[in-house]
């Protein structure tokens, strides 16, 4: 069975206190040279495991996924079973606030209150799983990670032995797949987060799941919703 290596998109150009969602800014100066570091590093893990990479990397349509796929494949180009490429899905997005898209969180709220049939948003609802905003197209983070697990599940039916598939999306709509696909509990969604461009690599087996390589980051109290 093919292993997935799950992989956050690098440190973007992201607006400031504004739910990440579909905001279409380029990976930072920075964010590219961690990427590619990271990707260097897995590299060498990948050469020693016996792995070999499916040359079709899975990432979202939005350019810091696709950014960040790009820079793994020319990086890792020598361990690809064939000449790769990145190919973008929108089932990997981050998980949508539908007509709200790149509002800032106080605009947000402010447009709720204008609506008479709206009730006030609950405190801390950017970051409520089970939460959806109330208008055309937006998505609970919970139905935003059932999406990203249907399309992993699709990659797990390949019963390749010692290929590994590459995919590229965001940390919170990964998280909330993992949960989905019982790799983590419920629990850990808001404990974890994903360190930019760090692969957490797993597989599975007839009793669960086992992680080959990289580790996930214990979130601090501080730290913005991913």
């Amino acid at each position: 069975m093919v292993a997935l290596a799950l992989i956050r998109h690098g440190d973007y150009l992201k607006r400031a206190d504004t739910p990440s969602a579909l905001q279409p800014y380029p990976l930072t100066a920075q964010g590219e040279e961690d990427v590619r570091e990271q990707a260097r590093r897995f590299g060498e893990w990948l050469t020693a495991s016996g792995y070999r990479l499916n040359a079709e990397i899975h990432c979202s349509t939005l350019l810091r996924a696709w950014q960040t796929a790009e820079i793994f494949r020319e990086e890792l180009a020598t361990l690809f079973t064939e000449p790769a490429f990145s190919r973008s899905f929108p089932a990997l997005c981050e998980r949508s606030v539908g007509a709200l898209a790149n509002l800032d969180v106080k605009e947000i709220e402010r447009i709720v209150a204008l609506d008479p049939r709206l009730a006030p948003l609950p405190k801390g609802w950017k970051s409520a799983s089970h939460f959806r905003l109330p208008f055309d197209g937006a998505e609970s983070l919970l139905e935003a990670g059932e999406r990203v697990a249907a399309h992993l599940s699709t990659l797990l039916a390949t019963h390749r032995d010692n290929r590994l598939q590459l995919v590229v999306g965001h940390g919170a709509s990964i998280r909330h797949a993992c949960y989905h696909l019982d790799i983590i509990p419920f629990s850990d969604i808001k404990r974890l987060s994903m360190f930019h461009g760090h692969p957490v690599v797993y597989t599975r087996h007839p009793h669960g799941w086992n992680r080959l390589y990289g580790n996930w980051k214990q979130r601090q109290t501080a730290d913005p919703l991913d």
